[in-house]
């Protein structure tokens, strides 16, 4: 979905709607936007046959033996349907992450630090049984097909048959009308999100007319006819500790904030992006800055802004390297670009890492079993100089590496 932020978001998003659909005012299916892993499940002839995360959006994990143990998807539909896909959010309750976290203090084991992680972790496990054990819900959010039939006229009609076939949806949905329908909405789930049994980032507004959405159809990936209003992302302050540089695929040198572990948007943010170097000085980073941080899209820690009263006399300013931390290779920048790079290419081992992790990526060679830990390995021991190397690898060598048996070796 696209994001709108802002009031003047909403409107747009309605006044390009109306325009398109040529009329004056919209019904809207409005609901809460949960913070969870989105699932499909698959119903033939009214039992439930299949089960898959949405993945890259085009291919997901099946997890259809885990999802069996979810109370809250039945494994028959209460009436017949051929096939139908139902479309929704696995999340884990906050009255259950409560007492998954204090089981995991009683063991002695590392407790989880938000309801989606625990929720994406527990649907993963290879064990259905420890599944089962950690209490996860579902809610349905659409359906992808619908066969053998009559597919109602509206969104809210579909939630409706959903959940007269006692498929969980979304207790707080609402119909309304126009952009000040719309803002109204968002104002009161923000007041109740507190109170709400589960974890959301925002609510989701869907034009409810179903031949409408049709019509208004899609824009690259993303729906026309639905939006997410997303919360303000959650501020905290804490102190820099350092700022140094990160070297990426391409060479570019990153400058990053190196915090007092603080806890915003969920989870301990430790490290926070400052851009580059013209970033820094704008915004008058300094190490020993009390600074405000943020998690940008609540995904990526920022350095929102510096609190220049509390800045403590011994505060250091920034200075880009002119060699490379990695291989100590020049340090680069053209006349029209923000963003520094290190000269090295791939003899620079930080480059070489980042292109190795990429070319093993899912949406390039997908090498099922190739990450950080043992690139990292590969490329210091130097037996990966280029990605060719990696094919005259053998499951021997491949074994002597750390946290490497010879059954993972093999498999890679």
């Amino acid at each position: 979905l696209n994001n709108a932020f802002a009031p003047e978001d909403v409107e747009g998003f309605d006044r390009r709607a109306r325009e398109t659909l040529g009329v004056d005012e919209i019904e809207y299916a409005c609901e809460p936007k949960f913070d969870g892993l989105a699932i499909a499940l698959t119903y033939r002839n009214g039992v439930f046959v299949r089960g898959a995360t949405r993945g890259d959006g085009y291919r997901g994990e099946d997890v259809t033996a885990n999802l069996r143990t979810l109370h809250s998807i039945p494994l028959r539909l209460s009436s017949n349907v051929n096939h139908i896909e139902i479309r929704g959010e696995v999340l884990m309750l906050r009255k259950d992450f409560e007492q998954l976290n204090a089981r995991q203090r009683a063991a002695g084991e590392k407790e989880f630090v938000n309801p989606r992680n625990a929720a994406a972790g527990s649907l993963r496990q290879l064990d259905p049984k420890l599944t089962a054990a950690r209490a996860l819900s579902f809610f349905a959010y659409g359906v992808g097909v619908i066969e053998g039939r009559a597919v109602p006229a509206t969104h809210s009609a579909l939630m409706d048959l959903l959940a007269t076939l006692h498929v969980p949806v979304p207790p707080e949905r609402r119909l309304t009308r126009g952009p000040q329908g719309l803002l109204d909405y968002y104002r009161d789930i923000e007041a109740r999100r507190a109170r709400l049994g589960y974890d959301i980032d925002g609510v989701v507004y869907k034009v409810n007319d179903l031949a409408a959405q049709q019509r208004l159809g899609f824009v690259s990936r993303a729906p026309r006819f639905a939006v997410a209003h997303k919360f303000p992302a959650e501020l905290a302050r804490t102190r820099v500790m350092d700022i140094d540089v990160q070297v990426g695929r391409t060479g570019a040198l990153t400058p990053t904030a190196r915090l007092a572990p603080v806890f915003v948007g969920g989870v301990t943010v430790t490290n926070a992006t400052l851009h580059n170097e013209d970033e820094v000085r704008r915004k008058d980073v300094r190490i020993g800055d009390t600074v405000v941080v943020r998690r940008a899209g609540d995904v990526i820690p920022e350095v929102v802004e510096v609190v220049l009263d509390q800045r403590p006399a011994d505060a250091r300013e920034f200075v880009m390297p002119q060699r490379c931390p990695a291989c100590d290779s020049a340090v680069v920048r053209g006349s029209d670009e923000a963003v520094s790079r290190c000269s090295g290419g791939l003899y620079c081992p930080a480059q070489r890492k980042q292109a190795i992790l990429h070319f093993a990526s899912r949406r390039a060679l997908d090498i099922d079993g190739l990450g950080e830990k043992i690139v990292d390995q590969l490329v210091e021991a130097g037996h990966v100089r280029t990605p060719a190397d990696l094919y005259r690898l053998s499951a021997a060598l491949l074994a002597q590496l750390e946290r490497m048996g010879e059954k993972s070796a093999g498999n890679l």
